[in-house]
């Protein structure tokens, strides 16, 4: 039998602070329905990313995959720049 690993998790998100070096900061928004009250509600959350070449800024979209453990609170590693924000 083959010891397979699940696919690891993809976001994608808005860079909202690129101050640290190699490190930003990206905010994921997801949208649900609420299922007793049946209204849209907007949830966002923030993630430590790793960005090795420092290539995104703020207001980037950016696309993120999980991985291994980087620093204490680290946990997310840029692959793409999808879209670079408009100044």
């Amino acid at each position: 039998m083959e010891n397979s690993r699940p696919s690891p998790r993809l976001r994608e998100g808005v860079v909202l602070k690129d101050r640290m070096n190699k490190t930003r900061v990206v905010a994921v928004t997801r949208l649900y329905r609420d299922p007793q009250f049946d209204k849209v509600i907007k949830r966002r959350v923030q993630y430590a990313v790793h960005d090795e070449k420092n290539e995104s800024h703020t207001g980037d979209r950016v696309r993120i995959v999980e991985t291994r453990a980087l620093s204490k609170t680290k946990r997310w590693r840029m692959i793409k720049l999808v879209e670079k924000a408009k100044l």
